[in-house]
């Protein structure tokens, strides 16, 4: 089964980002590296990836059958996606077991873990 681990960056979290040293920063960053590429040899990783600045965001939606394309993330949006992986895993616990790993979890964080929707129940 598949699952997403969803890192979710705050004001909380950039706080703890601001007291990090330069060589914790680094370190934080070689950790999402090193696990990605211990994740990828175990087969349990699909997919990972860190995202940019909300700010650099658009949000589309329809106005009358036509798009309409806005700059930025909502103003009201108390955080923000900062990143996922979606993991293979025999099991939600093995996938939590995963998550606990993260970097951001490991410098007082926490990310979430979702199943991904499998398509095979509409059949």
């Amino acid at each position: 089964m598949k699952y997403v681990i969803l890192i979710q960056s705050n004001a909380a979290s950039l706080a703890r980002w601001e007291l990090l040293t330069d060589q914790q920063r680094s370190d934080f960053g070689h950790g999402h590296m090193n696990l990605s590429e211990e994740l990828r040899k175990s087969g349990h990783l699909v997919s990972s990836e860190g995202l940019g600045d909300p700010q650099l965001s658009k949000q589309v939606s329809l106005r009358d059958g036509k798009p309409l394309v806005t700059d930025g993330p909502y103003a009201e949006a108390k955080e923000h996606l900062a990143g996922f992986y979606v993991v293979e895993c025999a099991s939600f616990d093995e996938a939590v077991a995963i998550a606990a790993r993260m970097p951001d979890v490991l410098i007082g964080g926490s990310v979430e873990v979702r199943p991904v929707f499998d398509p095979a129940v509409l059949d």
